[in-house]
């Protein structure tokens, strides 16, 4: 049934299966919104490497407006960071079934916002950043901190650097000869595979959203991030359906 599958994908209960999964999902929706996005507001909301230098080049430069614009898409990122360790803080304690659903449906009801007001809010720019871009980087945020808190911090999802650099690093260590066979096995030179496979996976996922979002976008304008949205809607409700059928059937 889909609405296991998906349950399991945000069950407290977790695994390096669901946990890969999850990854994959939410990294498509990452490069769909960061892609899409630029198309819509000019900005790539995930990209704070990029934020932070151009706030810093903008500063050089004597454009005190503009670098402290992209200081503000930086605040963004991490208040939406800082408020997904919130709410998995507190719904551990007092939900402890549905700990991340709260945060699944902020992004998707933050998306919904953003699809069906977006043209109209890019008309009221701030610190000539439109509202809708600094929005995009709180949801880029909540999503980040939510799968590195999940994945222990072995999954990112809305930046590809680190996750190109683990590949770099895993391609290294394929290649590399182990010249001496009778070398002990605990320093001999071997490749994660499984950690290969998943970034390769997560690359891929970013990817196809990113193209798909960039369509979306260039073709159909805000209403794109709709299905976004109802994705994320599907992932933060499916344990509570789960639940509800399985005590149906009991």
């Amino acid at each position: 049934m889909p609405q296991h599958y998906l349950a399991k994908l945000t069950a407290t209960e977790r695994s390096a299966k669901t946990n890969r999964h999850l990854g994959v999902a939410l990294c498509w929706i990452a490069g769909a919104l960061n892609a899409g996005g630029f198309l819509a507001v000019g900005e790539y909301t995930s990209h704070m490497t990029g934020l932070l230098s151009s706030a810093a080049d903008n500063l050089v430069l004597g454009n005190a407006t503009t670098a402290l614009a992209a200081l503000f898409m930086l605040l963004s990122f991490v208040i939406g960071a800082a408020c997904t360790a919130l709410i998995v803080n507190y719904t551990k304690r007092h939900f402890q079934h549905f700990i991340y659903t709260p945060v699944l449906l902020l992004e998707a009801i933050l998306l919904l916002v953003f699809g069906m007001l977006g043209q109209g809010l890019l008309q009221h720019e701030m610190i000539t950043v439109s509202f809708t871009a600094i929005l995009l980087c709180y949801m880029m945020g909540l999503q980040n901190a939510l799968i590195t808190k999940i994945s222990n911090a072995e999954i990112r999802t809305t930046h590809v650097t680190g996750i190109v650099t683990d590949i770099g690093i895993e391609l290294g260590k394929l290649l590399y000869w182990n010249r001496n066979l009778a070398t002990p096995t605990d320093t001999k030179v071997i490749v994660n595979q499984q950690k290969l496979s998943l970034h390769l996976q997560l690359v891929f996922a970013f990817g196809c959203g990113a193209i798909m979002g960039a369509f979306g976008f260039k073709h159909l304008g805000f209403i794109a991030s709709i299905p976004l949205a109802l994705a994320l809607v599907a992932l933060a409700l499916a344990p509570a359906l789960s639940m509800r059928l399985t005590n149906k059937k009991d």
